[in-house]
């Protein structure tokens, strides 16, 4: 039997006309690159993502075809995000950071028709300019009086939208139809293209904003220095609006004094980020001697957050809430708030449960498999590589079926790469990606673990543990530090502080010491760089 209820497909410009008329006060604050602060009400976003629709209407883009953006987070950012999936088009965001290659073989592939550029990167496109599609066009995310002298034809954003209507004759899309995309760059070959449509984004929108609802509220703002360009910004730029939360843009400059300045400046409420950025303003807010007026939770991400900065958050009254994805599922799979009961627990026990991942979202059903993909338990114990499935994850990648074939199990669950454990309580624990676990006489070594150990070291700047080759032991664990001071801290001192939390056959077998270690395009610290460059590294005595 068929219930008699209408069927609305689910669109994200629904969104922006929401909130354009249920939140009037709440928009986007940006920090803009030509230095000064925008304000924009989502109602005046509303009606100039209008304007963009007839602009690329009239540069021929049409259903379906690719507009890509290469920029800060910023309104101009935010427009393009709903003028071009409100009609129909499809929003690529592509990561700055990337290498020259990588970025012309997402252009590419994705076949863009546009790329609308911050003034920052216009000197990065033209040095790809000879490689670059003839007809791609490029547009300029400024006004006239700042567009930059350039050999390149260039089209500038502001002319795109001047003079047009500022209502658009949205189209009735089916929910199904393709919004975004993003190009997620794997540790080996070419990145793959994650395509979310209508449906998967406004569900997505939806859970994020019911589960993280401490952030995600009316009259709340939210800074987030995840990027634009990495998963959507987690989503923050669908379920702010729909929250009523106020959006605050940093634009490029991402270090601890700018986003205090900012913080206080704006009264930011949460801030989303990954922990690299969280340790520039930790150290910030000792120099200052307190937290930003206001500020109340830490949104975090991208890779495992370190006890000691959770703790240190903690102790000044500011929760922080651990949450891990990835960008084939929208981004977010779990989130770290702790449940009511859980409220009562020793404040030690809450801390041990915050730099978990955290328990699953709506929507997002989570298994962990061994080796011959038969599920383990959910005791804390089993370790096993992650599987999930919801309709936010993809079911395969864009344009790429030789991919897509790897991606789902025979169920039609994700493989997701990391290997976890789940406890009773539904909190994940990721234990490492599958090929950064170390091996280590037939028994597993968590990197991360590690890491998060002597990252308690007042001594230690950050670190990284990379498996080394080991003639008996098959591999061993190498520490790789980056010092705070002048005072290096030492291979036992730190073995001492270890010893406290994991077995002594888990120890770092060396130390190295670094000046700083290699990111990835998404601020992950790439151990894939760290392994070829400690290649063939011979452990003081293998025995």
């Amino acid at each position: 039997m068929h219930g008699m209820m209408m069927n609305q497909p689910l669109s994200i410009m629904e969104i922006l006309r929401y909130a354009s008329g249920a939140h009037p006060g709440a928009g986007i604050v940006s920090v803009r690159t030509e230095g000064d602060i925008h304000r924009e009400t989502y109602a005046e976003a509303y009606a100039r993502g209008a304007q963009l629709a007839h602009g690329l209407d009239a540069l021929g883009i049409g259903r379906g075809d690719r507009v890509a953006t290469l920029a800060w987070n910023g309104y101009r950012h935010f427009e393009i995000y709903y003028g071009v999936s409100g009609m129909g088009a499809v929003c690529h965001t592509i990561n700055p950071r990337l290498s020259a290659e990588q970025m012309l073989y997402i252009i590419g592939h994705a076949e863009d028709k546009v790329l609308c550029v911050d003034l920052t990167f216009v000197p990065l496109i033209e040095a790809l300019s000879e490689h670059l599609p003839r007809n791609l066009k490029i547009v300029v995310l400024t006004d006239r009086a700042h567009m930059p002298d350039s050999r390149l034809d260039l089209l500038c954003y502001e002319e795109i939208l001047a003079g047009k209507p500022d209502t658009y004759d949205w189209p009735h899309l089916d929910e199904q139809t393709a919004a975004a995309l993003c190009y997620t760059s794997g540790t080996t070959g070419h990145p793959k293209g994650a395509l979310y449509t209508h449906r998967s984004t406004v569900m997505h929108a939806m859970t994020v904003a019911i589960t993280l609802n401490k952030s995600l509220k009316e009259g709340a703002k939210i800074l987030p220095v995840v990027p634009l360009f990495h998963v959507n910004a987690w989503g923050l730029p669908y379920a702010a609006p729909l929250a009523g939360a106020t959006l605050v843009m940093p634009g490029p400059k991402l270090d601890g004094a700018s986003l205090y300045d900012l913080m206080e400046a704006e009264g930011v409420t949460s801030a989303w980020g990954v922990p690299t950025v969280w340790m520039g303003l930790r150290a910030e807010i000792e120099k200052r001697g307190r937290p930003p007026k206001g500020f109340e939770q830490v949104m975090v991400g991208g890779s495992a957050a370190p006890r000691s900065m959770i703790e240190g958050f903690e102790k000044d009254g500011i929760d922080v809430c651990h949450a891990w994805g990835m960008t084939e599922m929208s981004p977010v799979g779990t989130h770290g708030q702790l449940s009511e009961p859980m409220k009562a627990l020793p404040w030690d026990e809450q801390m041990r449960l915050k730099s978990l991942q955290g328990r699953r979202l709506f929507g997002v059903e989570m298994k962990i498999v061994d080796e011959q993909g038969a599920p383990l338990p959910h005791d804390g114990t089993a370790m096993g590589e992650l599987f999930v499935r919801g309709n936010t994850v993809v079911s395969g990648y864009f344009n790429n079926p030789e991919a897509s074939d790897k991606a789902l199990d025979s169920e039609g669950w994700f493989g997701t790469g990391d290997v976890a454990t789940i406890n009773d309580h539904g909190f994940l624990s990721i234990q490492d990606r599958s090929k950064d676990l170390i091996k280590s006489g037939g028994e597993w070594i968590s990197s991360i673990d590690l890491e998060n150990i002597v990252m308690a070291c007042p001594k230690v700047a950050s670190c990284a543990v990379i498996a080394v080759a080991h003639p008996k032991w098959d591999e061993r664990p190498l520490l790789i530090v980056v010092p705070k001071g002048d005072e290096k801290p030492t291979l036992e001192e730190l073995h001492e502080l270890l010893l406290e939390s994991v077995a002594k056959w888990q120890l770092p077998d060396a130390l190295e010491f670094v000046q700083e270690l290699p990111l990835t395009a998404t601020g992950k610290v790439s151990k894939l760089t760290l392994r070829k460059q400690f290649e063939g590294y011979q452990l003081p005595d293998a025995d």
